[in-house]
């Protein structure tokens, strides 16, 4: 069995990534597996080439239909026989994939979990060899990861109905110990084999951006970054609806995703998206988890999401192709706030109380890392590479962290006032307040409920009101990671702490580290600006792109189902003559080298002959070939 043939044949890869080949051979063997592999790590190959070598089919357990989508063009393309059924299917298609499958035409089949439990699916897995089940996205069966979906509980009871219990292989792209023990019990995984490839992915610039207007800096950011891919997330569908507005006013070609918007038009901007219409991609959370898009080259955070997990899960959206792409969040001390507002809204209406809200606990626990990540001058990589419990350099010496240049800032005074008029706020009410509150009496507010407590008497009231409030949050931010102040986990109010006590009257110094941004922006430009591939084969890029563009219009597929932008730039690299050399580029299999390839070459030579024709007419000017 020559797996490497089947890897370069179907998919045009020479060599396997960290973890594939154990992952593969795990499954030929008819062992249960748990793979952990970073996004774009390969992680839908280890269960695409086993459905190939194995008797029966394999069936994919599949959040999102645009994954399923996605997959099952590519595999197409690749010359594999896959079908999905989802609700995107007319009758008449379904009832057509029913009938193929029962005769045994897919080697691969896509199901939503929620399909599960439906008769006629039962029926149809009843009466065919399943080989396989592999569940993506398995971490959405954890309660206590950032995706749980209850659907999910229902799979290792579907299984369990199945005339033959298949191999079961279960992938994720971020799972804490916790989350990977959930995996195993709760999909009852027989004595799994497990391999985790580890969380980094060293394509991705992680940064952290604490702006005086987010608006301005997105814009900054985005026209910077124009022609590229990007998405960016926000907290909530309103936010959504006006930066999208405010991206379009500006003539950047955005489009939209959330939950308020109808199906149609949802599939419709998702399209624009994934088609290039609109490179550019404004969204709540609800967008993006099974995306198979390769070549988005920046996510940006316009405001902090709850957890580590769910960063990670997003930012990773950029890069799939492995290409240099860019992570930045945008980060203020407001979005505490909005976080702990969606999170006090969450919950899953099934669950007893105490339940519920044992897991707010949970995700309250888990937005303090968050802040933490947001708040923190050491390497952004390590951060994220410590909770997921992954070894690592000190400094990564490519995040916006390690390249940004730090001062450091006496704030005693500031935060003696502080520190002060939470405590003067607790004696005239008899209870402390939350940040906002104490921003505001801090600042001079003249907002009835400050004055209706009388708080506008203070003595330390408006005492920082030359300060913006951002700059006085950060000032709150810092106390408490500094142990100064604390919050109170169920009222969510600040009081000062006993460290406070030597701030106050004992003229302890508070220091406070500040990043400046200019190191880490000129490192951003470089990443940014610095060509893929030699100057003279930007132009060969170029027109190869132009051919992608080209072929994908005319079969109605996003570009990136062709070919990647890491098959072309490596195309541009080698500039193959013949279908031969062609098969040699990274991503070109024989079933897409016989599709495209002709179109492809076409391109090469007539670039060459382009390039010979220039050459000839430097001769003829100087005598001498170009390179002299």
């Amino acid at each position: 069995m020559d797996l490497e043939g089947i890897l370069k044949r179907h998919f045009g890869y020479s060599e396997f990534r960290p973890g594939q080949r154990q992952l593969i051979e795990g499954i030929l063997a008819g062992r249960d597996v748990l793979g952990v592999m970073p996004t774009g790590g390969g992680k839908s190959l280890c269960y695409q080439i086993p459905a190939l070598l194995e008797e029966g089919m394999t069936l994919v357990i599949s959040p999102l239909i645009s994954l399923m989508k996605d997959q099952v063009t590519a595999l197409r393309k690749a010359g594999i026989a896959a079908a999905y059924l989802n609700s995107t299917l007319s009758p008449e298609a379904m009832q057509q994939v029913y009938e193929q499958a029962a005769e045994g035409a897919y080697r691969l089949l896509y199901v939503a979990p929620e399909r599960l439990g439906a008769g006629d699916f039962l029926a149809l897995t009843r009466s065919l060899p399943i080989a396989l089940v592999a569940v993506d996205e398995a971490h959405c069966i954890s309660q206590w990861g950032q995706d749980f979906r209850p659907s999910y509980l229902q799979i290792a009871r579907f299984v369990g109905r199945l005339p033959h219990r298949p191999v079961i292989a279960a992938f994720t792209a971020t799972a804490t110990t916790q989350v990977r023990s959930d995996i195993v019990r709760l999909l009852q995984l027989r004595d799994p084999l497990c391999e985790i490839t580890g969380f980094d992915r060293p394509n991705l610039f992680f940064d952290v951006q604490s702006p005086h207007s987010k608006r301005k800096a997105l814009l900054r950011l985005v026209e910077e970054r124009r022609g590229k891919s990007g998405i960016i997330y926000c907290a909530t569908r309103v936010l959504v609806e006006q930066v999208c507005q405010m991206l379009c006013a500006n003539g950047i070609p955005a489009t939209r995703y959330h939950a308020g918007l109808a199906d149609d038009e949802r599939q419709r901007n998702q399209d624009d998206f994934q088609f290039d219409r609109r490179p550019v991609m404004v969204a709540t959370n609800a967008f993006g988890m099974g995306i198979d898009k390769s070549n988005v080259s920046y996510v940006i955070h316009y405001n902090m999401p709850k957890s580590l997990e769910a960063y990670y899960q997003e930012a990773g959206r950029a890069g799939r192709d492995g290409e240099p792409a860019d992570c930045i969040l945008l980060y203020s001390a407001g979005d505490i706030t909005t976080a702990k507002y969606l999170i006090a809204q969450s919950g899953n209406d099934r669950m007893e109380e105490a339940e519920r809200e044992r897991v707010r606990r949970q995700e309250y626990d888990r937005l303090q890392v968050m802040i933490g990540y947001c708040k923190t001058t050491g390497c952004l990589r390590g951060c994220l590479l410590d909770y997921f419990g992954q070894a690592h350099a000190a400094h990564c010496g490519s995040c916006g962290n390690c390249l940004g240049r730090y001062e450091r800032q006496d704030i005693t005074v500031p935060a003696q006032m502080i520190l002060s008029c939470a405590q003067r706020i607790r004696h005239k009410l008899g209870y402390y307040v939350g940040r906002s509150t104490l921003v505001q009496v801090l600042r001079g507010s003249r907002q009835q409920r400050i004055l209706a407590g009388g708080l506008d008497q203070l003595s330390t009231y408006g005492l920082l009101r030359r300060l913006s409030a951002e700059r006085v949050y950060t000032l709150i931010d810092y106390l408490e990671s500094a142990g100064y102040l604390m919050t109170d986990p169920q009222h969510f109010t600040l009081r000062p702490t006993q460290a406070a006590s030597a701030v106050l009257f004992e003229g302890e110094p508070v220091w406070l580290t500040v990043r400046s941004d200019r190191a880490a922006e000129e490192a951003l430009r470089g990443r940014r600006w610095t060509p893929a591939a030699a100057p003279q084969e930007q132009d060969l890029f170029a027109a190869l792109k132009a051919t992608r563009f080209r072929l994908a219009q005319q079969e109605n597929v996003p570009a990136y189902l062709i070919f990647s932008n890491a098959t072309l730039t490596d195309m541009a690299n080698r500039m193959p003559r013949n279908r031969f050399e062609l098969l040699d580029v990274a991503g070109v299999g024989e079933v897409k080298a016989e599709r495209y390839g002709e179109a492809f070459l076409e391109t090469i030579a007539d670039y060459l002959a382009e390039q010979g024709e220039a050459e000839e007419d430097t001769r003829a000017i100087t005598g001498f070939p170009p390179d002299e």
